[in-house]
């Protein structure tokens, strides 16, 4: 009888369909539960998704096991997409996020500024398709935290032709 091609688990994982997202992991931490018999271990995974174009999400995932932490991180990511309205290769206008005492603020930079940000908030703007951008973190530097505050600012952004749409005026009129 000869083996079937499907039945080979190295070839299932080679026809998984490719992920429009790229990932990053931002952060793993180690939980310790005490229990009576002992310590358990459990690892909690921060993964930052975004297609380069204005999608981007975030999401946290815990396990047993770093590699199945980083996969429910990533599935709990796309759960939780945002599209970030850009102007060009930055954002069109200033904002700040908050999340717990995190503070994010954004600022739109001149092209050819390059990504300045802190780590956590790097990888937000990296993946969303921010090429521009001014950031400056306050108050925690927990990854977590800055990450969701980064994601809370991008999701305050608006386009200007949104706010001429909302205002019930013409872009030109709202841009001057």
């Amino acid at each position: 009888m000869q083996r079937r091609d499907r039945d080979n688990p190295r070839d299932r994982r080679d026809r998984e369909e490719q992920s429009e997202f790229k990932e990053k992991l931002v952060n793993i931490n180690r939980v310790v539960k005490t229990v009576k018999g002992g310590r358990n271990f459990r690892f909690a995974a921060l993964v930052v998704i975004g297609d380069g174009a204005g999608r981007v999400g975030a999401g946290m995932g815990k396990a047993a096991e770093i590699p199945e932490a980083i996969r429910k991180a990533n599935e709990n990511a796309k759960k939780h997409l945002i599209t970030v309205p850009l102007s060009g290769t930055t954002v069109p206008h200033a904002t700040t996020g908050y999340f717990g005492t995190g503070k994010v603020v954004i600022l739109p930079a001149p092209e050819g500024t390059g990504v300045i940000a802190g780590g956590a908030a790097r990888a937000v703007l990296e993946l969303a398709g921010v090429k521009d951008i001014r950031t400056k973190s306050f108050g925690t530097s927990n990854p977590v935290n800055t990450v969701k505050a980064t994601i809370e600012g991008l999701k305050l952004l608006r386009s200007p032709e949104q706010v001429a749409k909302l205002r019930g005026k013409t872009v030109e009129e709202i841009l001057g």
